[in-house]
């Protein structure tokens, strides 16, 4: 009996998973169509893109490369390691900071008034500054770390407060100094926050990849993709490089949240 009770479980989990997965194909193919009706019958602009035709781009793509030569998979790993080297920086100063102003308000408070208004400039806004202060891939890196920090900063600074009084005098009645507080109650309470915002900042990164990738001067990458192409005004082979941002986008969210779920099972179901 105990040994049947796991397996139907799983078997639960499956058919739940398979009806999403089947919701999931209904509204893509909806879209598609919708896509299709709305350009044949309501557009007439010349270079609107088709589901077809992104298709058979897609397809010369994988098969061909690009106009230089370059594969989808170069430019896929390109970016993929641009932002994640600029979702990883944002992450480590990120939680630093969030944790250092947030167990020591003062130092937020005395420079909030530099902090705030740079959270509000758009990391578009810093390409300029980025040309004339970084070569190479640093340039890329600043741009996208610059859309992915504040996310996470904000997410640890504003948890700390929320750790529960409760359980902070319940270590000090037990003989806990700050440092066990800290340890025992804080983070703990904190790490789930850092997840829900690394699960933003990771949306932030991707959205910054085709800023950063315009100013880094080299010709791979999905955003450069992108741009080669849209100069051309081959919009198709324009929105197969979109779709595979979106798609990496999601991927990524999707193992953010399934490791959210695993970790803190304790939390209220996490879907979004």
């Amino acid at each position: 009996m105990d040994s049947s009770q796991p397996i139907k479980g799983r078997r639960a989990i499956f058919k739940i998973d398979l009806k999403k997965v089947i919701y999931s194909l209904l509204v893509v193919a909806i879209f598609v169509g919708a896509w299709k009706i709305v350009g044949e019958t309501l557009i007439t602009v010349k270079y609107f893109p088709s589901p077809e035709g992104v298709i058979k781009a897609a397809g010369e793509l994988a098969a061909r490369g690009d106009l230089e030569g370059y594969s989808l998979s170069e430019h896929t790993w390109g970016s993929l390691v641009r932002v994640f080297a600029g979702f990883g920086a944002a992450f480590v100063l990120g939680v630093t900071l969030g944790l250092l102003m947030g167990l020591f308000p003062i130092v937020y408070d005395t420079t909030k008034v530099i902090i705030e208004p740079i959270r509000f400039i758009p990391p578009v806004g810093w390409v300029p500054l980025a040309i004339v202060l970084f070569i190479g891939f640093s340039r890329y890196v600043f741009v996208i770390w610059l859309g992915a920090f504040f996310p996470i900063f904000i997410s640890v600074l504003t948890s700390i407060p929320k750790a529960e009084v409760l359980f902070k005098d319940a270590v000090k009645v037990y003989g806990g100094n700050w440092f066990d507080i800290v340890r025992k109650v804080v983070l703990p309470s904190v790490l789930p926050e850092i997840l829900s915002g690394s699960r933003i900042a990771l949306g932030s990164a991707w959205a910054c990849i085709v800023a950063a990738e315009m100013i880094g001067g080299e010709t791979i990458g999905l955003g450069r993709l992108i741009l080669k192409y849209a100069d051309l005004m081959m919009i198709n082979e324009v929105v197969v490089g979109m779709l595979l941002i979106g798609i990496i986008g999601l991927l990524c969210n999707e193992v953010v949240l399934q490791i959210e779920k695993r970790v803190f099972r304790w939390r209220v179901k996490i879907s979004l």
